[in-house]
């Protein structure tokens, strides 16, 4: 596929197209998993997050505020959100406290669409609790939340919303858990600082919070977020996508099943 515009559908299904707030249909049939146009979709997205981190940059509230409800509704990011979590990502074969995988064609479909059609209501599920040897200390274990595919596929969906917003507003010299970012940008920011007989940082602070992530006070991030529009669909529904822990509900594993 050479071209792409708001009118061409990236998915043979009849007379039904990929954008916009209108539902997948019921008909799995009418949608092959293996024929959609996954290039034209992730340009839809792409070209998204784009326009909402321009926005942002430009404080236009109301504008980001638009496009987050437009990415919200848009079936490119339904799909692309759902090829990730199912078809891309290393845990695509861990099964949550549902049993439910989506290794075919066919299931993957079927977890489109019911994603698709439950954006405004799904209520999430608990996690599987599991746990993990630490990397810096592989005697000591960590434990790991996993949710639910579905919960995993509508928290891809708002990812895409949100994070382009907070990209544009993040610190310009953070690299950890950030797109595009790592530690070798790391690296070369702090070679750049103390390079040269006349720099004036020449040391460097490595720290970790003991924690941090157990301690996040979850309200102060949703302060912060503000009046994003997920936050609106359904507050039981839509706040745990965002930040909050799934009602403290949670089926323990131990050690790693």
């Amino acid at each position: 596929m050479t071209g792409y515009s708001w009118s061409t559908p990236a998915v043979d299904m009849g007379s039904v197209t990929v954008n916009g707030p209108e539902g997948l249909g019921r008909d799995q049939d009418a949608i092959r998993w293996d024929s959609i146009g996954w290039r034209a979709c992730e340009d839809q997205v792409r070209r998204l997050r784009q326009r909402i981190f321009k926005a942002t940059r430009e404080q236009d509230w109301p504008k980001v505020r638009n496009l987050q409800k437009l990415m919200l509704r848009s079936r490119a990011n339904t799909l692309v959100s759902v090829r990730q979590v199912t078809q891309r990502n290393a845990g695509r074969k861990t099964a949550e406290i549902d049993g439910e995988v989506a290794l075919t064609s066919d299931a993957r479909t079927e977890v489109a669409v019911r994603v698709h059609e439950s954006r405004s209501s799904w209520n999430p599920r608990a996690v599987r609790r599991v746990h993990i040897p630490k990397a810096s200390n592989p005697a000591k274990l960590r434990p790991l939340g996993i949710p639910v595919i579905t919960d995993r596929c509508h928290q891809a969906r708002v990812r895409n919303a949100l994070e382009p917003e907070w990209e544009a507003r993040f610190e310009p010299r953070s690299y950890g858990f950030r797109p595009g970012r790592g530690c070798h940008d790391a690296i070369a920011a702090i070679y750049n600082t103390c390079k040269g007989p006349r720099a004036r940082r020449v040391w460097a602070l490595d720290a970790d919070l003991a924690s941090a992530f157990d301690r996040i006070d979850h309200d102060h991030l949703l302060s912060a977020i503000g009046s994003f529009p997920a936050r609106d669909l359904n507050s039981d529904a839509t706040v745990p996508f965002v930040a909050k822990p799934t009602s403290g509900a949670v089926r323990l594993s131990w050690p790693f099943g």
